[in-house]
């Protein structure tokens, strides 16, 4: 990174401190103000003008605990009972997580709560619709595996140029309003993966009641997410992020940008300093981690019990850090696993998540011993450039070119 990239790294993080005044206006109707922020208790956030509040801290149902190549239901269990004890009340689960069985996970393990006593989010797979009819059909589905009769918070899923043609040939935004005036949803959103001028037209053009955006530090620039998270913010609807770790890239950064990070905060891990950095935006309720561990449940609710916003001097020490991580060629990977299964087996999440660990940490040898460990002959040189998974990748990754290079760095050594 030359110097120029690094100033421009810096103003954009920096730059926050007077993007949290402006956002504190615009957004005070949208968001509302924080309650419940005395030492030990976990941060909520008042929704619109409501008497709701949120958990700053939401459960995130996409990367629940495994064993066997299932969900492990038990240990899946004890960490919706500590988050539930701790006030840990949001839980965001979808159609296609973990194959269809997130939802089925989630209706058994809240089945032990009262049904007022939690908030649900569940999602329409608007990439699986074909027709009205499917989606009526797909709907009545997630109440039954979910076993509630109905949801605190649903999304339009994964929205972008493609899918918003499909919502309005299938009349999906007013199935949802119907759904609400049924009863069956209480408020009314979507999640989002696309440009500013694709969601400036998806957010213009119906009132919504909240939006999904992909918010971190690292894409903060680099995905476009401050354009998208001002144009929301302009149109008073608040915000719930997603992937404020990218996919873990931001729990383990390299060891230089994680010196200058313990330098300024010797007992923050970096995952705190992303963590405090998407909820020092005022427009946003709530912030999704996908935990399946309970030492990070605890440290994430410890970030937030209760929540200190970045200060000016730490907002520039993480652009420091931030420079310092840039210098890596790595994928920008989330780990969503929406590009799988792959035609020919190739196991593309793990064959970026082994790269990015080597560019990280420099051993070429656990690199290799990953790759050579993948099932089915799932490493990058078995790619045949077929072009499904470009389709499905919310970070428009260009796999096949990324799996050549791969293929080719394994092949100098």
């Amino acid at each position: 990174m030359d110097r120029r990239d690094f100033l421009k790294c810096t103003l954009t993080l920096a730059a926050l401190a007077p993007l949290a005044r402006l956002t504190a206006q615009t957004g005070a109707a949208a968001a509302g103000a924080d309650a419940g922020t005395e030492n030990g208790k976990l941060t909520r956030r008042r929704f619109r003008d409501t008497d709701l509040t949120l958990p700053l801290l939401g459960f995130g149902m996409m990367r629940l605990p495994q064993k066997n190549g299932a969900i492990d239901s038990a240990a899946g269990q004890k960490l919706v009972d500590y988050a539930m004890k701790a006030g840990l009340n949001y839980f965001d689960t979808a159609w296609p997580y973990h194959g269809g069985r997130s939802e089925l996970f989630v209706g058994e393990a809240l089945s032990r709560y009262p049904r007022e006593s939690y908030l649900l989010a569940d999602k329409l797979p608007v990439r699986s619709i074909k027709s009205l009819q499917d989606a009526e059909r797909i709907f009545q589905e997630q109440l039954r595996k979910c076993r509630t009769g109905y949801f605190d918070f649903y999304l339009l899923h994964a929205l972008n140029r493609g899918n918003w043609e499909t919502v309005k040939r299938c009349g999906l935004y007013d199935f949802v309003r119907r759904m609400q005036k049924e009863g069956k949803i209480r408020y009314v959103g979507f999640s989002f993966h696309d440009s500013p001028d694709v969601l400036k037209t998806i957010a213009e053009a119906h009132p919504w009641d909240f939006v999904q955006l992909q918010i971190n530090y690292l894409d903060w620039h680099n995905y476009r997410s401050r354009e998208q998270y001002e144009i929301v913010t302009k149109l008073g609807i608040p915000v719930i992020v997603m992937e404020p770790l990218r996919g873990g890239t931001l729990a383990t950064l390299t060891p230089e940008a994680t010196k200058i990070l313990k330098t300024s905060a010797p007992d923050a891990s970096p995952a705190d300093w992303a963590f405090r950095y998407v909820a020092s935006l005022p427009n946003v309720i709530c912030v999704l981690s996908g935990m399946n561990r309970m030492d990070h449940l605890k440290e994430n609710l410890r970030v937030y019990s209760p929540l200190r916003p970045l200060s000016d001097s730490e907002r520039l020490t993480l652009a420091s850090a931030l420079a310092a991580y840039q210098k890596v060629d790595s994928v920008p990977c989330t780990a969503c696993n929406y590009c799988v299964p792959c035609p020919v087996e190739v196991a593309i999440p793990r064959v970026f998540g082994a790269y990015n660990q080597y560019k990280i940490d420099g051993n070429f040898a656990a690199f290799k011993k990953a790759i050579d460990a993948l099932p089915n002959e799932g490493g990058p040189a078995s790619c045949v450039s077929c072009g499904v998974c470009l389709k499905k990748c919310p970070q428009k990754i260009d796999i096949p070119s990324q799996m050549k290079r791969i293929a080719a760095e394994l092949k100098k050594k």
